[in-house]
């Protein structure tokens, strides 16, 4: 059996923990998975440690790329993930089925919450779009560490903006519903072959089926979507 060693971001492993055990189902191939934060994962990089794919939203990877850290051609867009709003569990559910009424209750809200990832990338965009961005910066909380709906589950924050596979399985809280559509983006994952890979006939195995019609029930379980939907 062949082992690979797979670095993924948070915003993947809801997607991993359907993923992995139906590709060693399938082929033998035994997925060793790793949650990494970005500062861990530059550790990680730096040190050429061991591994074999990297998933990643597409900023960083682009960024990995141009260090010549996977091999020139295997990256491979195989996922995204909606963003949307969060709210503590009990709390009435404000209106945000539209522009403006996302921003009425950004505006009001005593506190919002989104990451320094992909997703807090999508949040600070539709808040500059709205024109808001100068308001919000007195009550607006950066999450590092761990999910922004982990911040409301604990009182840190009112609400919080995230991917939807990372804030719904977070006890304590409602997941609202994504972005209005003038300002929601997806968060798009390649996934990468490592140039210090041993295994990559495997690892080409792999992203042929994450990229496999086989995949998309296994994503959407995991609260995501194969990138082609």
């Amino acid at each position: 059996m062949t082992e690979l060693v797979v670095l993924a971001s948070m915003g993947t492993i809801s997607a991993w923990n359907e993923l992995a055990p139906a590709f060693t189902r399938l082929t033998g191939h035994k997925l060793i998975v790793t949650q990494e934060s970005a500062a861990t994962l530059e550790q990680t990089l730096a040190s050429n440690a061991a591994a074999d794919l990297l998933v990643l939203y597409t900023e960083p990877m682009n960024g990995v790329i141009g260090q010549g850290k996977v091999l020139e051609g295997a990256s491979t867009i195989f996922a995204r993930a909606a963003v949307g709003l969060s709210v503590k569990s009990g709390a009435p559910w404000p209106d945000i089925s539209t522009p403006e009424a996302f921003k009425r209750t950004l505006l009001a809200a005593k506190s919002i919450c989104y990451s320094f990832g992909g997703s807090g990338s999508v949040a600070a965009r539709a808040i500059e779009k709205l024109g808001i961005a100068e308001q919000l910066t007195p009550k607006t909380i950066r999450s590092e560490g761990g999910p922004a709906a982990g911040y409301v589950a604990r009182g840190e924050a009112e609400m919080a903006i995230q991917q939807v596979n990372v804030s719904k399985p977070i006890p304590g809280t409602d997941y609202v519903g994504d972005l209005p559509a003038d300002l929601h983006e997806y968060v798009v994952f390649p996934i990468a072959i490592m140039a210090v890979s041993k295994e990559q006939e495997a690892a080409r195995a792999l992203i042929r089926f994450v990229t496999s019609p086989q995949a998309a029930p296994l994503l959407k379980k995991g609260m995501m979507e194969p990138a082609a939907s």
